[in-house]
């Protein structure tokens, strides 16, 4: 196991913006909202949530990923506040955030960036994404709006998410054509999940030069292990997350080798099961992948920050796959 007392930090994309190979995830922030009537996060207290993204600026953790969805800017002002609170340590902290494209064309983008900018309370946009690939726009329509809050200075850099490979370089095509890089695409992605390696879009990140943002890298806590070990525990989730396949009995049995490997490894490296998983997704495919896990308790952050610590071995790294594949859900 090798440690170092900095995080390394990576160019996102061909961009010069430099990102921890973990950022915070905050859909949790959004104050108890209701995304589409369904209530997935419980509503943590103002205290609480300064306190996680304290945890994890002060390790190494020098970016947080919000949207206008969630929570309707109540993710994207908390976060702000919290920042905010925290004055000249958190002066660098860089914010991703996402434009909602459903039942919107492409010209929304600039007419509701002044929103988002005043959802973040005078907090610059460093990178900002379109959530998803199903507005009444294009692509091509959507990344020339971007082109233009580039060129306004009102975002510094764009990405996607939940593009699929063509979209993606359909994307990247039309921004590029503009003068400008596309540097992310934010997509579902763990030992559980590994459709991006399937399905065009990893090796079209790596062959364009694109960081891919996993959200979900924990699969909803699945990979910690303690759902493996305690069944009960799915009773208590908040949320539909519950009804999630990977909480069916037959997915827990199915997955249980990997549990079995990750708790294995922590043992060996003196740490836990969930740092395990997130520094095989932010290592595995080199620099190309980086990861957001969220954080509903202090110590959720101090186990994200704590995956920075060290880097597994290119043996187990590969061990890892290995099972991983054998057992993955999708």
């Amino acid at each position: 196991m090798t440690t170092s007392s900095s995080i390394s930090l990576r160019n996102l994309g061909a961009s010069d913006l430099k990102v921890s190979p973990l950022g915070l995830g905050t859909w949790q922030f959004s104050k108890g909202k209701r995304l589409a009537g369904i209530k997935f996060w419980p509503d943590l207290e103002k205290q609480l949530i300064q306190e996680i993204v304290k945890v994890s600026l002060r390790g190494g953790i020098n970016w947080f990923d919000t949207a206008e969805i969630y929570g309707k800017g109540a993710s994207e002002a908390v976060l702000a506040d919290a920042l905010n609170e925290l004055g000249d340590e958190a002066k660098e902290a860089l914010i991703c955030t996402k434009w909602w494209p459903a039942f919107r064309r492409a010209k929304s983008i600039n007419q509701t960036i002044d929103q988002r900018l005043e959802a973040l309370k005078g907090r610059k946009i460093d990178l900002y994404l379109v959530h998803q690939p199903f507005s009444f726009s294009s692509a091509n329509e959507e990344m020339n709006q971007m082109a233009q809050l580039l060129q306004e200075g009102k975002i510094n850099h764009v990405g996607v998410s939940n593009f699929s490979e063509k979209k993606l370089r359909e994307a990247h095509g039309a921004l590029k054509e503009q003068g400008f890089p596309l540097v992310a695409n934010q997509m579902k992605f763990s030992l559980l999940d590994r459709r991006i390696e399937r399905n065009g879009v990893l090796d079209a990140a790596k062959q364009l030069g694109v960081t891919i943002i996993a959200y979900s890298p924990l699969e909803q806590g699945i990979l910690t292990g303690k759902f493996h070990k305690n069944r009960e525990l799915i009773k208590n989730i908040v949320g539909p997350r519950k009804y999630l396949s990977g909480f069916k009995e037959s997915s827990l049995t199915r997955t249980q080798p990997l549990i079995d490997l990750l708790e294995r490894l922590a043992k060996e490296y003196d740490i836990s099961t969930s740092q395990i998983a997130l520094n095989w997704t932010i290592h595995f495919h080199g620099e190309t992948i980086v990861a957001i896990p969220g954080a509903t308790k202090k110590h959720h952050a101090e186990e994200n920050i704590g995956a920075l610590t060290f880097r597994l071995s290119d043996k187990h790294l590969a061990e890892i796959d290995k099972v991983s594949k054998e057992v993955s859900l999708k």
